[in-house]
């Protein structure tokens, strides 16, 4: 795994900035605050994937028939993902908001969590075994 650096910590601020203020801007430009719900689909997005995580057994070396809890995690996340890019087409498309502040807050919300993502893969601890 990579070494999370300065660097790497400025930029995905950098990014992360981005996608707040393209989320805030399709708010603010147009004076309908709905696309701010896809923030809080994005941050609740790897919580569910988290909590898998710890739930599952980390010292059973031996795959036995499934891994269902991490399975309901991946499926929460990939619901709230999924979310965060409709809800924004649903509110266009019944003109609560226009379609410059879906395309907006859509790649504004990418970028929350892409970052997110990117965020975790840098700086998880390595496994010792």
């Amino acid at each position: 795994m990579p070494t999370a650096g300065l660097k790497t910590i400025i930029a995905l601020s950098f990014v992360l900035a981005i996608g707040f203020l393209l989320v805030i801007l399709s708010c603010a430009l147009y004076k309908v605050y709905y696309p701010l719900l896809v923030v809080a689909t994005y941050v609740l997005a790897p919580i569910p994937n988290w909590i898998a995580a710890r739930c599952a057994n980390p010292e059973d070396f031996v795959e036995s028939s499934g891994n269902g809890v991490q399975d309901l995690g991946r499926f929460f996340t990939g619901f709230l993902v999924i979310m965060g890019i409709a809800l924004p087409a649903v509110l266009a498309h019944s003109a609560l908001i226009g379609i410059p502040a879906m395309i907006m807050s859509i790649i504004g919300g990418l970028l929350i969590y892409g970052t997110i993502i990117s965020f975790g893969m840098f700086f998880q601890e390595e496994q010792e075994f």
